[in-house]
């Protein structure tokens, strides 16, 4: 836990975040978690995925922009991976995660209406090709920020999914709330920086209440997205597809990209939905550090390339 923190607190250092990205050796490992910078490169990633029998899920990297003109132009570039997401066929297997953060609601001003209308112009954008936007959650602060957002679009796009962190104490009341017929809710541990007060710090006590929440979502009458790649919760996981007597099309496995590929082919060979977590785009050094404190046994490939001069 003392390295997780540590990895979470270098997750906002700028000076590591310079040394990381201006390195050229570390672009070998990036490479193994983010899809590249491009809209090419995910549509290519989730060509890829969807030849192997998987669905995935397309995240833009950035967040806490402060910037009005790059919120909108993150949100047009999430507009142009939908098009030439339908220009590709893959649209039935291929959807999108947006950050608020990354669109609009850091601004200082009206940064809440302005991520919301992003939000809007790219749930249209995705209604239009029959596929699905699920919006990202953040830190605590903005959790009830990004509930509300939720609940405004799914007025008018009701496929809209959302985002529940285990590890947040508020989660549970959350869960019961959103276990409603039709409701996409992807089921996470969480991967901020998080006080005490508002999240619990042990494995043990994360992982315990993560099974709570699942068990809220699965006996509900949503759609659960179970986002992990501990093989104890997804054994817990199957279980209670079973228990809760749930057909296979009314839940789904994600997992990150780059992170346990052969199980993710494994779940999709026995007949479950796997989706995969797909990044892209140059803002990654925050991802991949919180990536290294979900599992830091990754950490040491990273560091490895930080310092090699080969």
């Amino acid at each position: 836990m003392v390295l997780r923190h540590a990895l979470l607190s270098a997750s906002q250092s700028e000076a590591m975040k310079a040394m990381a990205t201006n390195n050229p050796f570390a672009s070998g490992v990036v490479s193994r978690f983010v899809a590249g910078e491009t809209v090419e490169d995910a549509v290519r990633v989730a060509g890829e995925l969807s030849a192997a029998g998987l669905h995935c899920t397309i995240d833009h990297l950035g967040e806490d922009i402060t910037d009005e003109d790059r919120a909108n132009k993150n949100a047009d570039t999430y507009i142009r991976l939908l098009a030439e997401l339908g220009e590709a066929d893959l649209t039935d297997r291929a959807e999108v995660s947006v950050k608020l953060g990354s669109i609009g609601q850091a601004l200082p001003d009206n940064g809440a209406a302005i991520a919301l209308e992003n939000a809007r112009r790219i749930c249209a954008a995705a209604a239009e090709l029959d596929t699905t936007v699920t919006i990202d959650a953040e830190d605590h602060t903005t959790i009830d920020d990004t509930l509300a957002a939720v609940a405004v679009l799914r007025e008018e796009y009701p496929a809209t999914g959302a985002v529940l962190q285990a590890y947040l104490k508020r989660t549970m009341d959350d869960a019961k709330k959103l276990s409603t017929q039709g409701s996409r809710v992807r089921l996470c541990k969480g991967a901020y920086a998080e006080h005490s007060d508002v999240a619990y710090q042990s494995r043990q006590d994360i992982d315990l209440a993560f099974v709570r929440a699942l068990k809220v979502l699965m006996h509900g009458k949503g759609y659960p997205m179970i986002a992990t790649h501990d093989p104890r919760l997804v054994d817990i996981s199957a279980a209670l597809a079973v228990r809760t007597s749930r057909e296979r099309s009314s839940y789904e496995y994600q997992m990150l990209y780059g992170v346990r590929p052969e199980e993710q082919r494994r779940l999709a060979s026995l007949g479950e939905r796997v989706r995969v977590y797909v990044p892209f785009g140059s803002q990654w050094y925050a991802y991949l550090v919180r990536r290294m404190a979900e599992k830091p046994a990754n950490l040491g490939l990273f560091i490895k390339a930080l310092s090699s001069k080969y």
